[in-house]
Order: structure tokens, then C-alpha cells, then sequence
């Protein structure tokens, strides 16, 4: 009895592969990090898995978790299509442009759910200074992959930066306003986010089919 399950529990182990490994442990490692962080830094560990609040009614942050999904889904799509078109073609003239665009959303994404720009303040680091780093990086992935950005309906982007940079400077420039609301600042925002994620879908499909389409997979592979 015993044999047969050792037996079991090393054909399970086995099955396993090596990515799930290297993913809990350093998922775990970074779990450590964060908790000894907040004993020695923060009021109380337990705040680390503090719910988000309850809505005061059912429409209260409706867009703005819209707005966030949307955020998660340009670094998934991008990354997983550099995996992708890397592992088929590794010589692929997008492949830099597709690793590039991971970081960047990516980097959009996690400052949007942590807050950075505002967690960086408790650091004596100014929101604007933050917004103009976040400009900088932004213009230099422009330059960079403007060549590869030509051959995609870059309009779509443009439009899109247009949206998300007035959602920026309406935010920056907001107790100036003549009038206040959130909605001045919200409907850019969340439109210039459905058009950069539709942006990306649109590339990411069409670099795959056409790396497909070129005849560069194989089956034993």
C-alpha cells in the first residue's frame, strides 16, 4: 500500500515540469521579501491581503476596474506573443519590438493597480517628477521602435497616447480646472485604453498569423 503510493506521488512529481518550480520559488521568495518589509516598515502584515473597499453602491468604481482589466491585458497578450513568435523564429524582426511593448504595458499595468506614482511620494519623490520619467520612457520606446510601429495601424496608438496623455494633464492640472469632475478625467482615459489594448490585439494576431502563414512552423518542432 504504502509502495503504491510513494509510487503515485513520484508519477505526480515527475509530471511537473520545471517552470512550476522556478515560478513558486521565486513567487515564494518574493512573498518572504514583502513580509519581512512590512514587519520591519509598515503598520501591520495583514494589511498586505487588505480586501479592496466595498462599493458605496453597485455602479461606484464600475469603470475604473474596467479600466484596470484593460490594463492587464495588453503585457498578457504582447508577452505571450513574443513567446510565441521567438520560439517559432527567433531571427523575427518584431521580436524586440514585441519584448519592448511587455515592459511598457506591463510597467503601465503595475503602476496603475500599486499606485506607484503615488506610493513614490511617501518617498519625497514628486508626482510630476514620476509622470516625466514615465514620458520619457514612453517617447524613448517611440523612437526606438517607430521602424516596426509604421507597419501597424500606428493610428490606433496615436489616438490612443492622445487620450491617455489629456487624461494625464487634466489629472495633473485638476484643482485648476474651472470644472471638477472625474468624468473629464475618466472618459479619455478609459477610451485611450480600449484603443491601446485593441492596438496590440490587432498586432499581436496579426504577427502570428503571419509568422505562421510564412511557412516557418513545423510540427516536430
Amino acid at each position: 500500500m504504502l509502495t503504491r503510493l510513494k509510487n503515485r506521488i513520484l508519477t505526480v512529481l515527475k509530471k511537473i515540469p520545471l517552470a512550476f518550480t522556478i515560478c513558486n520559488s521565486i513567487s515564494l521568495l518574493l512573498l518572504i521579501l514583502v513580509i519581512l518589509y512590512a514587519q520591519k516598515f509598515e503598520p501591520s502584515v495583514q494589511g498586505l491581503f487588505i480586501p479592496p473597499a466595498t462599493p458605496r453602491y453597485p455602479t461606484a468604481g464600475l469603470l475604473t476596474h474596467t479600466f484596470e482589466i484593460l490594463c492587464s491585458i495588453s503585457p498578457v497578450v504582447c508577452g505571450f506573443t513574443f513567446v510565441i513568435v521567438r520560439r517559432i523564429n527567433p531571427n523575427n524582426s518584431n521580436n524586440f519590438f514585441l519584448l519592448g511593448s511587455t515592459i511598457l504595458t506591463a510597467g503601465f499595468f503595475f503602476n496603475e493597480i500599486y499606485r506607484i506614482h503615488i506610493i513614490l511620494q511617501y518617498f519625497d519623490i514628486a508626482k510630476l517628477i514620476t509622470i516625466k520619467v514615465y514620458g520619457v520612457i514612453l517617447l524613448l520606446y517611440l523612437l526606438l521602435f517607430w521602424k516596426n510601429l509604421r507597419e501597424t495601424p500606428y493610428g490606433i496608438m496615436i489616438t490612443s497616447l492622445l487620450l491617455i496623455i489629456i487624461a494625464v494633464l487634466i489629472d495633473s492640472f485638476y484643482y485648476y480646472l474651472p470644472i471638477r469632475s472625474l468624468l473629464i478625467e475618466g472618459i479619455p482615459k478609459l477610451f485611450g485604453m480600449i484603443n491601446l489594448t485593441l492596438y496590440f490585439c490587432l498586432v499581436c494576431y496579426q504577427t502570428i498569423l503571419k509568422t505562421f502563414n510564412n511557412g516557418q512552423w513545423t510540427m516536430d518542432k
